[in-house]
């Protein structure tokens, strides 16, 4: 077990408190752009899931096996827990999944959920002494949007800093971390830190993921400490 806490300066939370760092995904998905009918937002109705999101974790899953039976799995920013559902289903039997959100979230069956702000301290080591060892941490979160990128872009990678800080102190060595993250100011750094912690590092852009987003996916395996 990787005995390593995430040094987290609570103070720095509230330059994104507007983000408020977890609970940032709106649930389910509307219409495309130009108000075009979304396909993955219709498919994830008809199919059961709570968000277009859940496409986007099982594209990348697909490709890069993510999951596994008796895996123990940590979704930061779950609600209203898209991935979450996916998690538990390609972890069972014997998976744990530990999800965890400032928004309140319906329950699903094989997940516990964690509500809490992640800029406090409390939150995070409930967290953290709930998923000791995990195989894996994923991070699907992005704050709202104003449309301002000197004010998004910082927030953004607020969050992928948060995460990264989280597995840090959850995984087991050798585990793996999939987190979001926009392009932009602060991303090259970010992720350069991320290559420190994990033997290698790759960037998923799912075709779930709406095309005109900056968002990307990094996939990080072989967690080092």
């Amino acid at each position: 077990m990787n005995n390593r806490r995430p040094r987290v300066n609570t103070r720095a939370g509230t330059k994104g408190r507007g983000a408020r760092w977890l609970g940032t995904r709106r649930p389910g998905g509307g219409p495309g752009p130009g108000g075009r009918p979304d396909r993955y937002a219709q498919q994830a109705q008809q199919e059961g899931y709570r968000s277009r999101a859940s496409y986007k974790l099982l594209e990348i899953h697909a490709k890069d096996r993510l999951f596994r039976p008796g895996m123990t799995v940590a979704d930061l920013g779950a609600a209203p827990g898209g991935w979450s559902q996916v998690a538990a289903r390609l972890t069972a039997p014997g998976g744990a999944v530990v999800a965890a959100d400032i928004l309140p979230m319906e329950p699903i069956q094989g997940v516990r959920f964690i509500q809490g702000d992640f800029t406090g301290e409390d939150a995070v080591r409930e967290m953290l002494a709930a998923a000791e060892g995990a195989d894996l941490v994923m991070s699907d979160m992005a704050p709202n949007m104003s449309g301002t990128n000197a004010i998004d872009q910082p927030r953004a990678m607020l969050l992928a800093e948060r995460a990264l800080e989280l597995a840090c102190g959850a995984l087991r060595p050798g585990g793996d971390f999939l987190c979001k993250a926009f392009q932009g100011e602060g991303f090259d750094e970010w992720l350069q830190t991320l290559r420190g912690h994990f033997a290698r590092v790759q960037t998923r852009k799912p075709g779930a993921s709406r095309p005109q987003s900056r968002e990307t996916y990094q996939l990080a395996r072989g967690f080092k400490g």
